[in-house]
């Protein structure tokens, strides 16, 4: 059993001993899209994160008979060809749930309290010349009372929505499929939603519904100290849009992903005046410790799955 996991470098720290009670495992760090079909040749599992594996790598690869998507989207791989081809294909769900959540308030606090502001004045030295004891140049305000809309209620977007019930918060949402629905908490829509809410955040797939779906026009829509959270997929929120409107009015936004990944070194964002406005993290929402390690362990468990599979029909 010839195992190769593709870009293992997409997992930390995390221990991949497991993979070796399982086979014979070849382990690369990344892979470019020219090294793939090489590293792959003669396996019979593969195991992705984000390296694409396309209709031309399985019929290269006559040994190939599981691609482990180290992830729950799985559109890095051709699923069409894999299922002509008698390929099985595997996916991770719900590993990252909490950690996404978390993240969420993480990135909502870092706004709204001006942490980098405040971070700074006191490591620049201007807190150590103040005639008083505080400062109150850069206002923050309670989350309790303030409404927070939330487009893509799922498993990641209810869970967002308890904790910030819990804050004392007005939660309200919008479903993109239109086809979650709860009882506990308001369902409006879209514009509804950008117009009143003090919060917004993002949990929803990238799909034909959701692509662009923030763009200029939409995003104006926002109340002023507005602040907008993407922790769902880049493409969902207009980058361009963004870089307009942080130097246009008083609205902030936090990005965990991008619609390219890593993103471009020309890209608007980095050129934008009002920096604080804007806080980019490098897709890490999903990455906490416990998260990366339910991944592991969850992919290692599908190929148990399939090994006992494979054996049963012998």
């Amino acid at each position: 059993m010839k195992i190769v996991i593709l870009d293992a470098l997409t997992f930390g720290e995390t221990l991949l001993g497991g993979f070796f009670k399982l086979g014979d495992v070849d382990i690369f760090q990344t892979t470019s899209p020219q090294q793939t079909q090489e590293r792959i040749a003669h396996s019979t599992i593969v195991v992705t994160n984000k390296v694409v594996v396309t209709s031309e790598h399985m019929a290269n690869t006559p040994s190939l008979k599981l691609i482990c998507v180290a992830a729950t989207g799985m559109n890095n791989v051709d699923l069409e060809a894999a299922k002509k081809m008698g390929i099985e294909v595997k996916n991770v769900s719900g590993y990252s749930t909490d950690s996404v959540i978390q993240h969420t308030f993480s990135m909502l606090f870092y706004l709204m309290g001006h942490s980098r502001y405040y971070d700074e004045y006191v490591k620049n030295g201007s807190y150590s010349r103040s005639e008083i004891f505080t400062d109150i140049s850069k206002p923050f305000f309670e989350l309790k009372g303030k409404r927070w809309g939330i487009i893509g209620l799922g498993t990641i977007g209810r869970g967002v929505a308890n904790i910030a019930k819990a804050f004392g918060a007005e939660v309200c949402y919008y479903s993109t499929s239109g086809k979650n629905n709860s009882e506990d908490f308001l369902h409006v829509e879209l514009e509804q939603l950008l117009k009143t809410s003090h919060i917004i955040s993002i949990h929803a797939p990238l799909n034909d519904k959701t692509l662009n779906l923030l763009e200029y026009e939409r995003l104006l829509m926002c109340r002023e100290e507005a602040i907008v959270l993407n922790l769902g997929r880049g493409g969902i929120i207009n980058e361009e849009a963004v870089a307009r409107i942080v130097d246009e009015r008083e609205i902030y936004f936090g990005l965990d992903v991008l619609k390219k990944e890593p993103m471009e070194r020309n890209h608007p964002l980095l050129s934008v005046i009002n920096r604080e406005r804007l806080y980019i993290t490098p897709h890490i929402a999903w990455t906490s410790v416990e998260a990366r390690e339910r991944l592991i362990q969850s992919v290692i468990e599908n190929i148990k799955s399939f090994i006992k599979h494979q054996q049963s029909q012998n």
